[in-house]
């Protein structure tokens, strides 16, 4: 029993340090590219290394480090390229999981749908970008919980993860997306209300798409800027 309760500690840590190394590269505190050491990650925490190592390869699972011989982990810089295929992937996977989970939900689902959407709402308003994209992932979610396709669900969940930076990229320098992002929210829930599965899954897609290409445009004018200042 003590050998079991040691290691539930242990996983334990690992997840919190997970969880605030994950925070710390989604807010930009750990810019893309940013090497990450063991030995300071576990000072700066508290922590021994074995729950940072432990950490370290959760977050390469999740595609926000990669780790590398005698260099630590690295923080990854996503080419336009590897943006476009993570968004690729969302198109093709979640209007699938919209449709198979919409039909299923429950009245105490739409209920926690409408409460996430006025949080949302809220947070999109006051600016505070770390609430809203995790009420934006919470949303997305929650509409897919009941999909009975699990491997799809986590592979979602895995890439809500990875775009989360890109999309408060997007959000917070397109000040018309964020109102258009709350009020495809607000079109997706009245569409599930009303039995729109397949109206739902096309706007979803577009939901999507939307971010995709507004992202696609900001990384052109990146680079057109580069060259000219180049």
């Amino acid at each position: 029993m003590a050998t079991a309760a040691k290691g539930l500690k242990h996983k334990t840590m690992a997840s919190a340090a997970a969880e605030e190394i994950r925070n710390r590269i989604l807010a930009g505190d750990y810019p893309p590219g940013f090497q990450l050491r063991q030995d300071g990650l576990a000072e700066d925490l508290g922590m021994s290394r074995i729950p940072i190592r432990e950490a370290l390869v959760q977050l390469e699972s999740e595609g926000l480090l990669k780790i590398l011989p005698h260099r630590g982990a690295i923080v990854v810089q996503l080419t336009p390229d590897e943006i476009e295929e993570l968004f690729n992937m969302r198109l093709l996977l979640e209007p699938f999981l919209f449709k198979r989970s919409v039909p299923r939900l429950t009245r105490d689902d739409l209920k926690a749908l409408h409460q996430i959407q006025r949080r949302y709402a809220a947070s999109i308003d006051e600016l505070d970008i770390d609430v809203w994209n995790e009420l934006n992932t919470e949303f997305h979610l929650t509409l897919y919980k009941h999909a009975r396709s699990p491997r799809v669900f986590l592979t979602v969940q895995s890439l809500l993860v990875e775009c989360d930076r890109y999309t408060r990229i997007q959000l917070s320098t397109i000040r018309g997306d964020r109102g258009r992002a709350v009020a495809e929210h607000a079109e997706l829930l009245r569409l599930c209300e009303h039995g729109a599965f397949e109206e739902g899954a096309r706007l979803m897609r577009e939901h999507i798409d939307h971010i995709r290409r507004g992202l696609t445009t900001m990384h052109s004018r990146d680079e057109v800027a580069e060259a000219l200042e180049g």
